[in-house]
This record gives structure tokens, sequence and C-alpha cells, in this order.
């Protein structure tokens, strides 16, 4: 039997019909979870994790990997059990219950509705630096359009898109580290040598540094969960998604370590950048090392990235979910109608929208936004480690201790003191999140929509928890 056979005898296993289009490869779906997560977004809030922590900057993210490998690795096994396009709210729901999975894909909704409003808004402002007196609104419009067009020409588009920009971002991080070797070897910037001091300055090492540096790092990572909500147009083998979203995870944190560890060894020692300095202090070094020219270009490249690239896969996974709860009758029902091209047609264009409104209401509050969105990320996090446990452990008596019981009980402690530590705005504005969440989840239980997910039964228990 084929993969794409197997795939699809798999979800109809669950109750389901194939109705999104399986073409999506391994690679595609890492580079899907590549673009999600931005391999050059340490570029735009380089100054500012700078300052927060002490210089050692390349510390941040590695720290960032040890503490998301954890859900990375507990997404993959429920991707295993689970491949649908649903997410968290596939995965909470079979793992727990139904009306907890409700609340994880609610939650995770949050995050995945305002990464692209937070993207958009980023976006515009950044333009209109790039062009003085342009209206945001209108660079926000022409984002959106592009990635609306690009998702509803169907998958294959997406994956087009997803590589061409891949290759651009790659391009400017060769280029980076030739222009940071050059600057550093030829003493173009004064104090800038080579160094392991910004990977680790044991001096100025302490437990509230890490513990901030934690918060940082693990919303630095936000994005390779994504690959989830592809998982039914998935074309691999043996938990395909589950092993793109751990190879992305590593490939990225590789990329964000060596770019940070160059930028900070550009920076010459200092302690700290001036505070109105610190949003564009990674291209002011550019500037410093090979002028103007090449630090207008890194600029403009990052705004695509994020304008573009970055929000386009954001849509496609908001739309998977919305698509995916409708189909379980949690949402309205026209959420989950398929175009010709074998897309949630309906679904991207009411993320779309969504979106705009979104932009004009929160255009120049990027950092209420970004809480909104770590509360959403985090708290569908810590239901999807409960769940691993809870599933494997509970449910399905797994000996398999380290997997499914170490693993999911340190993510769950490493994203819940993060999540307890997150900005008071977030938590108020989560919270009124889930209250909306619970009064939609009384209106569907009143209606008779009360959340019912089918497990499958066919696969041997020892296939489900190796």
């Amino acid at each position: 039997m084929s993969a794409t056979a197997e795939n699809q005898r798999t979800l109809e296993s669950f109750g389901y019909k194939q109705e999104l289009k399986r073409s999506v490869s391994t690679v595609d779906l890492l580079i899907y979870g590549l673009i999600f997560m931005v391999p050059i977004a340490p570029w735009a809030i380089f100054g500012t994790v700078y300052n927060s922590a002490a210089g050692m900057v390349p510390l941040v993210y590695l720290i960032g990997l040890v503490a998301m490998i954890f859900t990375a690795l507990a997404y993959a096994q429920m991707a295993k059990s689970f491949p649908l396009a649903g997410s968290v709210f596939s995965y909470v729901g079979r793992g727990i219950h139904p009306t907890v999975g409700f609340f994880a894909g609610w939650a995770i909704l949050l995050d995945y509705l305002l990464i692209p409003t937070l993207l958009y808004v980023f976006a515009a402002e950044s333009m209109v630096g790039i062009f003085p007196g342009s209206a945001r609104w209108v660079w926000a419009l022409v984002f959106v359009a592009i990635n609306t067009v690009v998702n509803l020409l169907g998958i294959s588009s997406l994956k087009l898109a997803n590589r061409i920009f891949l290759a651009i971002e790659l391009v400017f991080v060769v280029v980076f580290v030739i222009i940071a070797a050059t600057a550093i070897n030829g003493g173009t910037i004064p104090g800038a040598e080579w160094s392991t001091d910004p990977i680790w300055t044991p001096s100025e090492v302490s437990g509230p540094l890490i513990a901030a540096a934690l918060s940082i790092a693990v919303l630095s990572f936000l994005g390779f969960d994504g690959i989830s909500t592809l998982a039914e147009e998935s074309t691999g083998r043996k938990n395909a998604a589950g092993r793109a979203m751990i190879i992305a995870l590593f490939i990225v944190a590789t990329l964000f370590v060596v770019q940070t560890w160059l930028a900070s060894l550009l920076a010459g020692g200092r302690d700290a950048f001036p505070e109105g300095e610190a949003g564009n202090a990674f291209f002011d070094l550019v500037g410093q090392a090979a002028g103007s020219g090449w630090m207008t270009a890194f600029f403009a490249v990052n705004v695509l990235a994020v304008g573009i690239a970055n929000a386009m896969a954001a849509q496609a996974a908001t739309s998977r979910l919305l698509y995916s709860m409708s189909r379980d009758r949690q949402l309205p029902a026209f959420l989950s109608r398929i175009s010709s091209r074998q897309v949630p047609q309906l679904a991207i264009l009411v993320v779309s929208a969504l979106t705009l409104v979104l932009v004009l209401f929160f255009v120049g509050q990027i950092a209420l936004i970004s809480s909104l969105v770590n509360f959403g990320a985090l708290f569908g996090f810590c239901l999807l480690h409960i769940s691993v446990f809870w599933y494997y452990i509970v449910k399905k008596r797994s000996r398999n201790w380290l997997l499914h019981g170490v693993v999911p009980v340190l993510g769950l402690l490493i994203i819940g003191y993060v999540l307890l530590n997150a900005d008071a705005a977030a938590k108020i504005g989560g919270l009124v999140w889930l209250a909306i969440g619970a009064i939609v989840f009384g209106i569907n239980v009143a209606r008779g929509r009360k959340p019912e997910l089918t497990i499958r039964e066919d696969v041997p228990v020892e296939d489900r928890v190796r």
C-alpha cells in the first residue's frame, strides 16, 4: 500500500473523508515549519534580547531549544497517534476528553488568529519606516491580499512560495555570516573579535538571568507546532509531521545561535544598546560592517519574511484549525467547506477578514498582541503535555516512561512556569478569551453540538504506544 493510500485509510478510521489535497512531502513540512519559525527571526529582536541577557543572546536560544524540545516531542507523540489537521484540538480532545479538547483548540486559536495580525502590524510599521507618510492599513491590506491569494490557489502554491522565501532567507543568512566574519577578521568594527563570551560568560550567568532568558527563548520558537495542522495533507510515512517538527526545531535553533553569536561579536563587548536603538540594533551592526546598502537590503528581507512568508504560513495553519473544529461541529459548518483546489476556502477568507479587522484595532500595540499570542500558545501547550501523559500512561498503560512520562511532565513544568510569569495583560486577555470560549461551548451544547471525537480502535495498542 502506498503512503498516500495508507494515510487516507488512517484518516477514514477516525470517521473523516480525505478532502484536503495530499501532496505535502516531509521536506515540504520541514520547509513550512522553518518558514513559520522564521530563520532570520532574531534580527528584529536582537538588541532587546541582548540587553535582557547581558549580551549572551546565543545562550538564550540554546536555553530555548532545550526548553521547547520537550513540547516538540509531545507534539510528535500525539501526531503519531492522531495524524489530523486539528493540532491540540484533536490531540487533547482524544487524549483527555473532547470538552478539554475544545478549550485547547480555542486557546491555540487565539494564538493562530493573532499571529497573522501581529506580523501584519509589524510589517506595516516597518514599511512606513521605509516609505514615510504612507498609510499602515494600506500595507496591511497589500500583505493580506497577497497571502490570501496564494493560500486560495492551493497547497502547491503555498509549497512553492515557502521554498522561494526560505531560499531568500538562507541566502541572506550566508551573506551575514560572510559580512560578520570579514568585519571581525578585518577589524572593521572596534572591539569586535572572536570569542565564546556571548555563548557563556560565567560571571554574568545567574538564576534570574536564565529565568528571564527562558521566557524570551520559549516564545522565540513558537511556530513549529503549525506543522501539525498540515498532517492531513502529508504524503510521508511514519509520523512525518512529528519528525518534521523536531528536525525544524533543531535546524532553526542552529541558525539562531550562529547568527546571534556573530551579531554579539559585532557588538564589540558593549554592555547594552541604548533603549531607542535596540529595535534596529542588528541592522545597524550590518550597516557598520558592510555599509548602508546592505543594511537596507537586510531590513527589506526581514519585512518580506514577516509580512508575507511567515504570515502566509500562519494563515494556512489557522484555516486548517478552523476547518478541523468546524468539521467536528464546534465552529460554524461553512468553515469546513473545501474548494475545488482542495483547500478550506471559506476558512481562509474568514481568517483574512478577521485579520484585517484586528490589524485596524491593534495597530501600534505590538506588545499587547504579542502577550495574547503567547497566552494562547502556552495554555494550549500545557494541555498538550497533560494529554500525552493521560493518553499514553493512564489510558494505554504505556511503559515508555521517558517519552510518555518524564518528557510531558518536564515540558509542563517549563511551559507552566513561563505561563505563570507571563505579562498581566496576557493573563487577563487570555482568561477573557477562555470565558468567551465557555460561552461558545455552552451554546454548542445547548444546540446539541456537544463535542464527540472518534478514536480509531483498529490499530493495535502496541503500535500506538511505541
